[in-house]
């Protein structure tokens, strides 16, 4: 049976003994909380704060997300991340296609113990990106992008159709992206589909070869792009847990504590 989505932030506190440990969030493009909210409480039942918010322009119309700026996304993950960082010892980055990216971005530019993606993106496919800037003024939206999804009767609460002004900005939020990767200092772990019909090899291998730091693959053979909906969640949300704990077990062998360390942004 499928479920209506649920486009509402999510939000958990931490609770538990050892170090507090927090996680910051974020859904993919034209999408909404709904698509990782399972993997949200999965993190939340382990004893982890979360932080998971709706990012501007989502979850309303594709009208709305169409006068929104890239910069807006950031934002709102950037600002959770502080929420965070303000109540635990170590802080995670995780998200899924688009929040992947954003999830980078804050391993980039703030001070991450480690960072977890599904699938994210990080270079645009569609032959139609080159003249985006232009075509948005021509062509209002194109088909969803949506629901790629093996599972049955899944639904992940996108939009219908995309805005073309958004991909621009989702166009310039990759390439500001790729000049800063190479600032990633803490491991990252990814989840990534052998069939996605969104985001293709080219966006892995292009953060194999930008990102320093250790990048550890983890191959999905009975999922599609919408990963945290799909067959393989369950393998997600574990390999998360596990990754977190050790993770943190080695951070806290050498008394380090990286979400102390509240720097101003780099970028």
């Amino acid at each position: 049976m499928k479920m209506l989505p649920d486009f509402s932030p999510f939000h958990s506190s931490w609770k538990g003994a050892g170090p507090r440990v927090g996680v910051v969030m974020s859904h993919g493009f034209t999408g909404s909380p709904h698509s990782v909210r399972p993997w949200a409480e999965h993190l939340a039942a382990s004893g982890y704060a979360v932080r998971l918010p709706l990012l501007p322009g989502h979850g309303t119309t594709w009208q709305d997300m169409a006068t929104r700026s890239w910069r807006e996304w950031h934002r709102a993950v950037d600002d959770a991340y502080l929420e965070l960082a303000s109540e635990c010892d170590y802080v995670f980055s995780a998200g899924l296609s688009m929040g992947g990216t954003l999830a980078l971005r804050i391993a980039a530019t703030r001070p991450i113990a480690g960072t977890v993606v599904v699938n994210p993106g990080l270079v645009l496919d569609d032959p139609r990106a080159v003249i985006v800037a232009a075509l948005k003024y021509v062509v209002k939206t194109t088909p969803a992008i949506a629901n790629d999804i093996l599972k049955p009767d899944q639904d992940e609460g996108a939009y219908a159709r995309t805005p073309v002004a958004a991909a621009h900005q989702l166009k310039k939020m990759y390439k500001d992206t790729a000049t800063i990767l190479p600032r990633i200092s803490s491991p990252v772990r990814v989840y990534k589909s052998t069939v996605d019909n969104v985001i293709s090899n080219a966006s892995l291998e292009f953060l194999r070869s930008r990102v320093q730091a250790p990048v550890d693959v983890t191959y999905l053979h009975n999922s599609r792009h919408v990963a945290t909906l799909d067959n393989d969640a369950p393998e997600i949300f574990s390999g998360t847990v596990d990754f977190i704990q050790k993770t943190v077990a080695a951070l806290a062998g050498h008394g380090l504590s990286p979400a102390k360390d509240t720097a101003h942004e780099q970028a």
